[in-house]
């Protein structure tokens, strides 16, 4: 039987995906919006200005398997300009981002053209129609490099403007409000 706690958090916009900030202390963390059992830590990271869904544990072990490369990351990608059929297929088949300095091709993914899922304003006000249309994409990915989507959307020709994490494993943001948390049993759901 362990003592381990779990959570699922939608991470709003603007925070960073950690609980200690070593530098200038100016920026938001996680800790900031439930109070977390000490010792919480977050399983994979979204950048400062992703948001979505986020496992928190306890248990160091369970990072290694979710982060595990056979567990799929969803992501819905909002993008600039009406992306086309054949951008989605170079998504799909792997395209070549830049990497700690190198060219890295990225392995094949799921992708494909998504309706707008209309999730609520968030608290930086994205560019509106004035400037072009946007579209919406969703990326299933079972690997994680730094700031992977973004770089695969813009290596298409579609800059992301707005980036909302769906799914990890089995668990699925569903209608969990930006900054709320739920704690689960088990992580071992993924």
């Amino acid at each position: 039987m362990s003592n381990h706690r779990h959570f699922l958090l939608h991470k709003p916009y603007g925070y960073l995906s950690q609980f200690v900030y070593e530098l200038k202390r100016t920026k938001k963390l996680l800790g900031e919006l439930h109070d977390f059992p000490l010792g919480t830590m977050a399983i994979g990271r979204l950048d400062e200005d992703s948001e979505g869904l986020i496992i928190l544990t306890t248990d160091g072990m369970m990072s290694e398997i979710v982060r595990s490369k056979k567990v799929e990351k969803e992501y819905y990608a909002q993008v600039d300009g009406i992306i086309t059929q054949e951008a989605v297929e170079q998504l799909q088949n792997g395209v070549l981002i830049g990497f700690k300095g190198t060219k890295y091709k990225t392995k094949k993914c799921k992708a494909k053209l998504i309706e707008n899922p209309n999730f609520p304003t968030r608290s930086q006000k994205i560019r509106d129609e004035r400037h072009g249309p946007t579209s919406w994409v969703s990326i299933t990915l079972t690997e994680g490099k730094f700031r992977q989507v973004r770089k695969m959307t813009s290596a298409v020709g579609f800059p992301t403007l707005r980036l909302v994490r769906v799914r990890i494993g089995n668990f699925h943001l569903g209608n969990l409000q930006s900054g709320e948390v739920m704690e689960i049993e088990s992580v071992l759901e993924v």
